[in-house]
């Protein structure tokens, strides 16, 4: 499947974002006129009612969208009605196709790993949804490398179709997957879809060293990421300032520049953007043949070292249990009987 450079998110339409129905179909098309030919959503964001807003826009060119969608987080509350297991993701596709008002997703993704269900079901199941025609691909979003790679190895034993695609985190911020999930993706043929280029707003230019962050927003939402008390915040405002100076020598904005910094990856197939309203798709879309030269990524290289990551472990988008959770990082006292 050929995909633009650049793919519309769909996390802030609906109510969690923009509860305009009209006006986000209008963001939908307008991404689309731009020349943008991947939109991708999940069933989790506004509780599914993105993916409904999404399937109104593409009643008319479905077939020239290619079209993608994550399932894994539950919808309702109460065992059995999450995760990645064949019975959960039966339903969660079922549904998907349902408010989407299609009969099949291009690129169907689990949105995290499910440490409670084999690899081996989940690929299982995946690989049944593409014989049966309900999906034409499937691929990861956020895995470790070492998840993706132990994938691969189960399809290869079991005779199972692959993650095609990883979608991660990637940002001026957060570079981590330069150590091993990019070129364990670019080793496999898998194509990366990232996501979170402005870094939860940190990149957008509203968040500035000695200014008072914004009431609105994700400051808003989380205020505590956004405290300059805070060591890790002081230093991604730190950060931010000097990345502010590449960008005016550049000649571009500080969005801008964020946008286009992980397209140069060579092992990075799209970018996704996630606007909220028609204005942001609009001043994403104008600067979107902006391309760095090397002095410029050597200059962000000398500030934010390549596979450095900056955030403190409450914004981590995956929480490994082993490092959560003290019982798996420990061994089991010899008084006290080890569970079977």
């Amino acid at each position: 499947m050929a995909v633009s450079p650049f793919a519309l998110g769909t996390m802030m339409l609906g109510s969690v974002g923009n509860p305009d129905h009209d006006d986000c179909v209008r963001i939908v098309r307008t991404a689309l006129e731009s020349g943008i030919n991947f939109v991708d959503t999940a069933d989790m964001y506004s509780a599914g009612e993105s993916e409904v807003i999404v399937g109104k826009a593409l009643t008319s060119c479905r077939d020239d969208v290619v079209l993608a969608t994550k399932g894994h987080f539950g919808l309702d509350e109460g065992p059995n009605r999450s995760g990645n297991s064949r019975r959960y993701l039966t339903r969660a596709v079922e549904a998907s196709l349902r408010r989407l008002g299609t009969d099949y997703i291009d690129l169907y993704q689990v949105h995290r790993p499910d440490w409670d269900t084999d690899i081996e079901e989940t690929l299982g199941l995946l690989t049944d949804l593409v014989r049966d025609g309900k999906i034409r691909a499937f691929g990861c979003s956020t895995f470790p490398a070492h998840e993706i790679v132990e994938s691969h190895r189960v399809s290869q034993a079991r005779g199972l179709m692959r993650f095609r695609g990883e979608q991660p985190p990637y940002n001026l911020l957060a570079r981590g997957i330069e150590r091993d999930v990019l070129p364990v993706a670019e080793r496999w043929g898998m194509g990366v879809l990232t996501w979170s280029p402005l870094a939860f707003g940190f990149l957008t230019g509203r968040y500035r060293k000695g200014a008072e962050a914004p009431t609105d927003g994700r400051a808003a939402l989380r205020p505590p990421w956004f405290d300059p008390a805070d060591p890790v915040t002081a230093r991604k405002l730190d950060v931010v300032e000097q990345l502010v100076d590449v960008a005016d020598a550049v000649g571009c904005t500080l969005p801008a520049l964020a946008t286009a910094f992980p397209l140069a990856h060579r092992a990075v197939t799209s970018v996704i953007i996630g606007p909220r309203t028609l204005e942001q798709v609009e001043a994403s879309l104008r600067t979107m043949d902006l391309r760095l030269d090397d002095d410029v990524l050597d200059r962000i290289d000398e500030i934010i070292p390549p596979g450095t990551d900056i955030y403190s472990p409450n914004e981590a988008s995956l929480k490994l249990p082993w490092l959560v959770e003290a019982n798996l990082r420990r061994r089991a006292r010899r008084d006290v009987p080890i569970s079977a």
